[in-house]
């Protein structure tokens, strides 16, 4: 049975469907219109960085919330999009990339990683929820998708933002796949937005042979750009199918159209100065100090702004559409 803080939850949810299906109804310039709208619940866990890179399974049982959208009626399997948000939750460019999507005959599927955790928001406090928390569910949102008869389970991509593209990045990783991924399923391609690559995992090299797709703006003061590139850099060398695009002058949340006037998070945590470890038993450390992390750490630093750039929104849009269509065309 929900729990009354999820039916609560769960409610909202199908009441934020049914307004956006009226409005899809009547489309305006750059709105698609959705077939039908589904708010699915389904099983993950919440698991400490410890016990996720531990391969344990006994965190906290928790009932997500996922809002899939299909863009056209049928019984045709269709090819979709996983997408996992940010600090912040989902943000207003969420909503953007699914209208996107959907206009380009594809499927989303928006996963609610906070609501029934009871978090609002992580950007003064990243200590609320594991770093690869998300990972666990969008591999359990995998699961329930691959099983739902308008779905394609070969055609499904994972794209995140900032905390989510972080999850979206590091669950390219076989190690991470083995001990918490679906058995004998896989996301199609992985394309993280302004991903936090700062920190080592043992195995990191190891990852999928699916598609990597990075897109980064090199003015970002949250997430900054140059951990990627080494990672990228490091991916490449194994041969890897991994390609990072940059944007010149475009700082964190580049697609957000929220922030046409940018804006300093004064209180926002960023370990932007930070060099992350995983060393034995699954801790993460601080790679100067060689203790455990914590964000009381001295590296942690405070006050990364977000900033929209419509440049660098309209070619990354344009870039990641024809990846999609190329990647997620019928086999």
């Amino acid at each position: 049975m929900l729990t009354s803080h999820l039916a609560r939850s769960v409610g909202r949810c199908l009441i934020s469907a049914i307004f956006v299906a009226l409005a899809a109804g009547a489309p305006t310039a750059g709105n698609a219109q959705v077939a039908r709208m589904e708010v699915h619940v389904f099983q993950s866990t919440t698991l400490t960085d410890q016990e996720f890179l531990s391969g344990r399974k006994e965190g906290k049982p928790v009932t997500l919330a996922g809002e899939l959208r299909l863009p056209r009626p049928g019984n045709d399997r269709l090819p979709v999009v996983v997408l996992l948000h940010e600090s912040g939750g989902i943000g207003g460019h969420v909503t953007d990339w699914e209208q996107y999507f959907n206009g380009m005959g594809v499927a989303t599927f928006v996963i609610d990683s906070f609501t029934a955790r009871g978090i609002v928001s992580t950007v003064n406090d990243q200590s609320q929820l594991g770093r690869l928390a998300m990972t666990v569910d969008a591999y359990r949102a995998l699961d329930l998708l691959a099983k739902h008869p308008r779905v394609d389970p070969a055609r499904i991509a994972l794209m995140g933002f900032s905390r989510g593209a972080q999850s979206t990045l590091y669950a390219s990783m076989k190690r991470f796949q083995r001990m918490h991924g679906p058995v004998g399923q896989e996301f199609a391609a992985y394309i993280p937005f302004y991903a936090d690559c700062g920190t080592s995992y043992l195995d990191d090299e190891d990852v999928t042979d699916k598609p990597i797709r990075l897109f980064h703006g090199s003015a970002d003061d949250y997430n900054p750009v140059a951990p990627c590139r080494t990672y990228v850099e490091r991916l490449k060398a194994k041969g890897k199918d991994i390609q990072l695009t940059e944007y010149a002058g475009a700082g964190h949340v580049f697609d957000g159209q929220a922030f046409k006037k940018p804006l300093k998070l004064e209180r926002a945590q960023t370990t932007r100065q930070c060099q992350l470890a995983e060393a034995q038993d699954g801790v993460v450390i601080n790679a100067k100090t060689k203790q455990p992390f914590s964000y009381a750490d001295p590296c942690v630093a405070y006050g990364p702004t977000v900033a929209y750039d419509e440049k660098a929104y309209l070619e990354a849009r344009k870039a990641v559409g024809e990846f999609v269509a190329a990647t997620l065309r019928p086999k």
